[in-house]
């Protein structure tokens, strides 16, 4: 007979034989790695195995063996539940092209929408939120609640509720269905917008509304709050301290953070010019206020704040200001405003500079707007420069909580594979304006390429030649794209600069800048795939103006490693290298390029698409609805916004990292890339 231990040893085998058979696909095992931020080198020193082998398991030319199989089975698996694949998801949910051709126009709708409040008493069973009537066949996910009875049919077809009970507290059981559920008619604008928002509240019932809010006063006087999904809350604030408090309380406002070492987005509000009046703000600022670019401190808002033990960051209460209290444990109690009319949504970044949408826009398209940048970014925090900065910060936290296995107690430790500190800068980086050199030039003094690292985009042009006016196509780059897609694969350094004298040999894995005379490079005799090309009509790729180099100059690492790969030789006299490096960008760029692409294909375009198709549904995209062309031309914009004011933080561009490859018509080019990269967390979190 058997013990129990040989037993549950047999168990434990057929268990690990179940993992060791159900592996995802190759293709499947590198996107859930890259999805959670995870390296190579990471899920090797886990498995106590090479990075080599992990990158063959996930090419395809080997298999996981024991014992690592099994561990390696497992961390797939709940990599799995933690980030489903884009078509399951698409699957369960679909997107927002499927929902925009099903959802009348929410300004219309929500204009003769019939706003209802929640009425005490028996009434209140009435009036208690209910789910939608669905279609036959169709699946939803489980609800939480019990079944809820049909909806009262009523013509409006965009979802609103009360201010809804949060999970947990009272009230939230007995008859009543699901806190938060919206209210829905039979139309199916509504069942789509509340499947929407079912969904929302699957992924994190903490943040089911959404995560953002346009604050409104409608022509009765009543303050509302429009959601992502077509949903309407009854705002019963009636001054800013309450209306922060009720978004941290009652209106389920908020995003779930994007990296498990990460934060949570704060709820965002977005205060429209009615909803500034009803609040005691002005509708716009005045000049002196706006060269502050915030509030004095003696208003009288900002002295309600203060009264109700609200503080202001440093910015104060301007176009984005954030409002908080201390954090009570893990919870964050901050909230962050946007008031349009102060300019917060800048035309130049945020909307069509020459045809501005957003000013005339109803806040429930605004709403739906923000919160499609929010759910395919993040939540906006301020410019799409500041916004694109943030994200990166969001993608890789510079610290996590550790246990200390002596005291139990967590406590903070930092992340190797982020910025976590500020580091000092080089002359040859900083722009001229840098207080590192003051006092060390005569005023207006130009740098030379000998004294500055100029890595900036292209400034060249020639005539066309009589073969290239008869071709009947163009070449165009997408510009504002290019720098995203720079940094795909991108090292960067991580600390700060190591200099290096007496002719240092040049070393292609160790970004920073490097003091090197490429005169001698000739286009007309470039080495290319083995074989000799002629590139005399192409600009040449180590100037921004195109022109020759006559000189040493100061060049970033992939700048010199590019006159290496086309077959010249390079002998630096010194360099500032970085010696801790990682592909810091890659999530950034991940993330950035899943929203365009997913914006390109609610226009229309998709990435199966051939030559005349494509361009086809380039020409289609371009009678879009005004608010979809504004945010296709925000998502190109956003990656070039970011990538230039990356060195804000420090009042100008510190070049301390490697630098992508610029956007230039060389043989055998990449996409290009971004003249600089933020050098700290500092510099990455500010403004």
């Amino acid at each position: 007979m058997p013990t129990e231990n040989e037993l549950f040893g047999a168990v434990d085998a057929l268990l690990e034989q179940v993992a060791q058979d159900d592996l995802p696909s190759p293709a499947e095992r590198r996107r859930l790695r890259e999805a959670a931020c995870l390296t190579q080198a990471q899920v090797a020193t886990a498995l106590h195995t090479r990075r080599e082998t992990v990158a063959s398991w996930e090419s395809g030319r080997n298999e996981p063996r024991p014992p690592q199989r099994a561990a390696y089975a497992r961390l797939l698996e709940k990599l799995a539940e933690r980030f489903p694949s884009p078509a399951a998801e698409a699957e369960r949910f679909p997107g927002p092209a499927a929902e925009a051709e099903r959802l009348p126009a929410p300004a219309a709708e929500a204009e003769r929408l019939p706003v209802r409040a929640a009425e005490p008493g028996p009434s209140e069973t009435a009036n208690a939120p209910v789910e939608p009537t669905r279609p036959e066949g169709e699946t939803v996910p489980a609800p939480e609640a019990p079944p809820a009875v049909a909806a009262p049919s009523r013509p409006a077809a965009t979802t609103r509720v009360s201010s809804p009970t949060r999970p947990g507290a009272p009230g939230a059981s007995g008859a009543s269905s699901t806190p938060g559920t919206p209210r829905t008619s039979g139309a199916p604008g509504a069942k789509k917008a509340a499947k929407k928002q079912s969904h929302a509240a699957v992924a994190d019932p903490r943040f089911e509304n959404g995560p953002l809010a346009v604050v409104d006063v409608d022509e009765a006087g009543r303050v509302l709050a429009y959601c992502v999904g077509g949903l309407i809350l009854d705002v019963p604030a009636k001054s800013l301290p309450s209306l922060i408090e009720w978004t941290l309380t009652e209106a389920g406002l908020g995003q779930a953070r994007l990296h498990r070492n990460g934060r949570d987005a704060d709820p965002l509000l977005v205060l429209t010019p009615a909803a500034l009046e009803r609040y005691g703000l002005p509708a716009a600022l005045s000049q002196e206020e706006r060269r502050a670019g915030r509030l004095p401190d003696g208003h009288k808002v900002v002295r309600q704040l203060a009264r109700a033990d609200w503080k202001l960051t440093r910015r104060g209460l301007g176009p984005w200001a954030r409002i908080y209290r201390p954090a009570d444990g893990a919870r964050r109690n901050c909230v962050q405003l946007c008031v349009p009319s102060w300019n917060a949504l800048d035309a130049r970044e945020w909307d069509k500079k020459d045809d501005p949408v957003l000013p005339t826009m109803h806040p429930a398209d605004l709403a739906r707007y923000l919160g499609t940048y929010a759910q395919r970014v993040m939540t906006p925090r301020g410019t799409t420069a500041v916004t694109g900065l943030e994200l990166m910060v969001a993608l890789r936290p510079p610290t996590r909580a550790e246990k200390d296995e002596a005291t139990g107690e967590f406590r903070q430790a930092f992340n190797a594979d982020a910025l976590t500190s500020v580091y000092d800068v080089v002359e040859c980086e900083v722009p001229d304006e840098h207080p590192l050199l003051k006092g060390k030039f005569a005023r207006h003094h130009l740098r030379t390429p000998a004294e500055m690292l100029m890595e900036e985009p292209y400034d060249w042009c020639r005539p066309l030649t009589d073969e290239e006016c008869m071709n009947p196509f163009l070449v165009a780059i997408d510009v504002n794209m290019s720098f995203a897609a720079a940094t795909n694969g991108l090292t960067v350094g991580l600390n700060g600069p190591t200099h290096l004298t007496g002719n240092p040999a040049f070393d292609p894995s160790l970004p920073g800048s490097w003091l090197v005379d490429l005169s001698h490079v000739d286009l007309s005799r470039v080495r290319f795939g083995g074989r000799t090309v002629d590139g005399d009509r192409l600009p040449s790729p180590f100037t921004p103006k195109g022109d020759r180099p006559t000189g040493p100059a100061w060049y970033a690492t992939p700048t010199v490693a590019y006159a290496v790969e086309l077959g010249f030789q390079v002998a630096p006299i010194e360099a500032y290298v970085r010696t801790r490096t990682g592909r810091y960008l890659d999530g950034w760029y991940k993330r950035l390029r899943d929203a365009y692409v997913e914006t390109m294909a609610d226009c229309g375009v998709t990435t199966d698409l051939g030559g005349p198709e494509f361009l086809d549904a380039m020409a289609r995209s371009k009678r879009s609805t005004r608010r979809w062309r504004c945010w296709w031309a925000r998502s190109r914009r956003r990656p070039r916004a970011a990538s230039e004011s990356s060195g804000s933080a420090t009042g100008a561009r510190c070049r301390t990292t490697s630098r992508g490859r610029r956007s230039r018509g060389r043989p055998g080019a990449r996409t290009s890339g971004p003249p600089c990269w933020p050098t700290s967390a500092s510099a990455s979190t500010a403004s």
